[in-house]
């Protein structure tokens, strides 16, 4: 009876005589050998150690050290990022900040130790890329094996006897083959055929995208800006240097990158739950705004919106956050408008209760004709729950119930004192408290359209019905950012082919045996974990067999004489089947 058997992969290899070109290795990995220490010298060492950086595994530990090694500088405050952060740092811990200064934790993607590794990884990769991609080419271009002396010692293989000449047999095989996509040719009396090169090719995708992410990493981080600006409705923003917040960009960057654009922020609208469990959370979040790219581009409209950017060349404008900005009048004694604009408070929750500053620095003069500045602690809540509530806090984030709390100051700022301050803080070292009829601090609570007379006729603070909103904006360039992306998307492609493609090489010999029928042989080889080869072996022989049918005769198999068969047996040879071995089920 004529059976197909497998055998386990290992079995095979001390018998690469017999396999020759046929049992060469399927893949480019470079083979290593143990270097031969007595013999090494300079030149020798130096080879070694080169073909170590650029083996596989130590670009795997590389990768590896380089993910542990981002893990302090998302956990560690970083001075690239927010420098108040890392001063009160080290404040608190000066033993540990000591260390941590030491070793760059506060500057971990800037610091020597993890340019290091990203360096070698970079050159680890390319030494490895580099010539496993010449191999594959020569692959490529190249014919597969010819068929080994003896397939019986093949890991896969199948035998029948057919009345077809070989000939016939050969040229079905290759149609066979080269239908299935296999890359077949004839050699010699066997048809030799190889199929999977999309793995190595898989392979070699994924690692050029890990370096084509590294590049655009690098450059991103080099050549990056990001700036915030808070914006009221009816005010503009022009994407100068100035014009920021705040501002932070890679050590490359200089203002000429910058992209030259500019908006004005027309409408801001938000809505929110009303009831069940998610009362408050946001529905809508848009910023209705007129933009022009360039000096003298045209104006446009447009709707910015959370995770909906506005794009403009290679800079994009992220809305982030939203508050209120009540609109407050000053007058002095003699009813003079000494300050009139939208103040913008800062959110101190979620439900919008804000709070902040108005200073007004010039143009005041108090009862005696001294020039002064005013300044009003500011604390605002869109929806105020009452006296009864026993709080200041707004009870829902809309504008329901607004309320504006202010208590007032007179005297010197400090803004002409050349320090830095905050326009939502107020230095009160040369400030006075202007003083109620209890000799208390002057406050009051205000509803839109009231106002709070200072005292001794010093003028008036008025809380107008108008209350505009104001949006954050994120401006961020990073120019490395598509490629990252396509390279992720290659990488990911690339992994999937290597893991799931399996490379093997399939042959078909047909000879005409002593008696003048022919043998038709067929084997399979692939990678040791591949467990397929068998299977699509018998799948292929199946096929054959229809068009090169069993010849009627002893049942012979290949391998070793069936001892049911006897020499007068007219039975015709049976279709081969494949019967995984052992070692087999193993690979």
């Amino acid at each position: 009876m004529s059976k197909t058997t497998t055998s386990d992969a290992t079995q095979a290899a001390p018998d690469d005589q017999d396999l020759g070109a046929a049992g060469s290795q399927l893949t480019t990995a470079p083979r290593e050998d143990p270097p031969n220490l007595p013999s090494l010298g300079l030149i020798g060492w130096a080879r070694w150690f080169w073909r170590q950086l650029t083996s596989m595994r130590v670009a795997l530990l590389l990768l590896l050290l380089l993910s542990l090694g981002a893990i302090p500088g998302s956990l560690i405050p970083q001075s690239g990022v927010d420098e108040t952060k890392v001063a009160d740092f080290r404040e608190n811990h000066p033993t540990l900040g000591d260390v941590y200064d030491k070793l760059g934790l506060f500057h971990v993607y800037s610091s020597v130790w993890f340019s290091a590794i990203y360096i070698l990884l970079f050159v680890s990769l390319i030494g490895c890329i580099v010539p496993r991609t010449w191999q594959f080419v020569g692959q490529l271009r190249g014919r597969p094996p010819g068929a080994p002396k003896r397939l019986n010692r093949l890991p896969a293989h199948t035998t029948w006897r057919t009345e077809a000449a070989p000939e016939e047999v050969r040229e079905a095989a290759l149609a066979l083959l080269r239908k299935r996509r296999f890359r077949a040719h004839l050699a010699g009396d066997a048809v030799a055929a190889e199929k999977g090169y999309l793995r190595e090719l898989g392979n070699l995708v994924f690692h050029i995208a890990l370096i084509v992410m590294l590049v655009a990493f690098a450059w991103g981080q080099l050549f990056k800006s990001e700036g915030n600006k808070l914006v009221v409705e009816g005010d503009g923003f022009s994407n100068t240097l100035t014009q920021y917040d705040d501002f932070k960009s890679g050590n490359l960057f200089t203002t000429d990158d910058l992209v030259p654009f500019s908006f004005d922020l027309k409408n801001f609208t938000g809505t929110y739950e009303r009831t069940g469990p998610n009362r408050g959370t946001p529905r809508l979040y848009q910023a209705d705004v007129d933009y022009s790219a360039g000096a003298y581009g045209a104006e446009k409209k447009t709707t910015i919106k959370v995770n909906e950017p506005l794009e403009i060349g290679d800079a994009k404008v992220y809305l982030v956050s939203h508050g209120y900005a009540p609109v407050v009048t000053v007058r002095d004694g003699k009813g003079k408008v000494v300050y009139h604009d939208a103040v913008p408070l800062l959110p101190l929750d979620a439900n919008v209760t804000s709070s902040g500053v108005v200073k007004v620095l010039d143009g005041y003069r108090n009862p005696q004709g001294k020039k002064e500045q005013l300044g009003f602690n500011a604390f605002f809540v869109p929806t105020f729950g009452g006296s009864a509530s026993g709080t200041m806090l707004s009870q829902f984030p809309a504008l329901d119930y607004p309320v504006l709390a202010l208590s007032a100051y007179h005297g010197d700022l400090g803004a002409d004192s050349g320090i830095p301050q905050s326009v939502y803080q107020m230095d009160k070292t040369n400030m006075k408290e202007f003083k109620d009829s209890k000799g208390q601090l002057l406050k009051k609570l205000l509803r839109p359209g009231e106002s709070m007379k200072l005292p001794d006729g010093a003028g008036s603070v008025t809380f107008e019905k108008d209350i505009k909103e104001w949006a954050g904006f994120q401006v961020v360039q990073e120019p490395g950012g598509g490629w990252a992306l396509a390279g992720a998307i290659a990488a990911i492609g690339g992994l999937a082919a290597s893991l799931f493609i399996q490379r093997r090489r399939v042959w078909v010999r047909a000879v005409r045996g002593a008696d003048g029928v022919t043998v038709v042989e067929m084997a399979g080889l692939g990678r040791s974990e591949s467990a397929k080869v068998p299977e699509e072996l018998g799948d292929l022989a199946g096929i054959l067999y229809e068009r090169a049918p069993g010849a009627p005769g002893p049942d012979d198999s290949f391998d070793e004489p069936d001892p049911a068969s006897e020499p007068g047996d007219d039975t015709p040879t049976p279709e081969p089947q494949v019967v995984p071995a052992e070692g087999a089920e193993k690979q």
